[in-house]
């Protein structure tokens, strides 16, 4: 098949996004399919092949890239575009994707896993791999989630939402309860994601969140095991445990760098049977309710008491050869080209049937 496998893009999670898609697209290569990569943001703007030729290009487009351990500096990525335009898609991007018989979506955060390329390639009949746009947009947007799980009887954390400035700081400080965690509404990648255990650890986290927008999500704060579980193909498979380093959490840095900084995985998680069910049909449910198809991850908090606390959906979790949903479908006997190879043909699928 000719696959584009499209990524990159200007949000936040930029330098995660471009892990997945080149780790994807050599995957893709390696079982015979013409993949190229191309950047949502950057387009072909250094491509200097004939377009019909494309998807013969050396090594699929792809560079070398790898995560940083901050993350980028979007008005500089911006500044360095050659093509000076309001567009966030670049120098050819859709007309390639249009050349292709499938578009893997390698995205993380807004662009691509908010819905608006899935609604783009949509529009153009282009068929893509993932979830459609609409519930992709109500995947990301936490409010709109976490409205779905009580509605579907989810088990989560109680929470609000507060609309607020900097000058409400100093009241909001003194008003909302503490412990608590503040999130960033359309945030992922643990980015925008404050643990709070104390007032000044509250104004601090407010503030910084409004580097993300007037908005924030302020959720209960439980204490237990992290925990994610994937879902492919309508069926839930292995939780895994996730181990931040010692008197850390799980933030950007602890999940995708290695070594003492990063994070032990434990797949399968070692936990009970019963455990293991109540995650794995609570991911299932979330999934279908929000309409996804094809794979996602759903992430909990599991309590002392063995409780399942859902506290959010991932509709186009990390893909590279050492993300969460590749080691758990390893388990399973699926290697990491095969999960890839996968997910096109349920995709494809998927679309077909829409």
């Amino acid at each position: 098949m000719k696959i584009v496998v499209l990524g990159g893009g200007i949000s936040t999670e930029r330098h995660v996004s471009l892990v997945t898609s080149t780790s994807v697209c050599k995957a893709l290569r390696s079982l015979g399919h013409k993949a190229i990569f191309i950047d949502l943001f950057f387009g072909l703007e250094d491509f200097e092949g004939d377009l019909a030729d494309i998807f013969e290009a050396e090594d699929g487009l792809c560079g070398n890239v790898a995560i940083e351990k901050t993350a980028p500096d979007i008005e500089s990525v911006i500044r360095s575009r050659k093509l000076k335009s309001p567009s966030r898609i670049g120098d050819r991007v859709l007309d390639v994707c249009a050349m292709a018989d499938c578009v893997f979506l390698g995205f993380h955060g807004a662009d691509g896993e908010d819905g608006k390329i899935q609604a783009v390639l949509d529009l153009m009949g282009i068929p893509f791999t993932g979830s459609g746009y609409l519930g992709s947009a109500m995947a990301m947007n936490k409010a709109v989630a976490k409205k779905i799980m009580e509605y579907e009887g989810i088990l989560t954390p109680s929470w609000s939402e507060i609309n607020y400035s900097a000058d409400q700081i100093n009241q909001l400080v003194e008003s909302l309860p503490i412990p608590c965690v503040v999130k960033v509404p359309g945030g992922g990648s643990s980015i925008g994601v404050f643990l709070i255990d104390t007032k000044d650890e509250l104004r601090e986290g407010l503030y910084k969140a409004l580097a993300y927008g007037c908005k924030a999500i302020i959720e209960e704060k439980i204490n237990g095991r992290e925990m994610t579980v994937p879902v492919l193909d309508d069926r839930y498979l292995n939780p895994i445990e996730i181990i931040p380093p010692e008197g850390t959490s799980f933030d950007y840095v602890a999940k995708y760098q290695s070594g003492s900084q990063g994070a032990r995985e434990i797949c399968p998680a070692a936990i009970t049977e019963d455990e293991k069910r109540k995650m794995g049909e609570a991911a299932l449910k979330l999934h279908k309710a929000l309409g996804l198809s094809v794979y996602s991850r759903t992430d909990f908090i599991l309590d002392d008491h063995g409780n399942p606390w859902c506290l959010e959906i991932n509709t186009l979790p990390g893909m590279t050869p050492n993300s969460l949903i590749p080691k758990s479908a390893a388990v399973e006997g699926l290697s990491y080209p095969e999960l890839c190879d996968k997910i096109v043909e349920l995709s494809v699928a998927a679309r077909k049937r829409n």
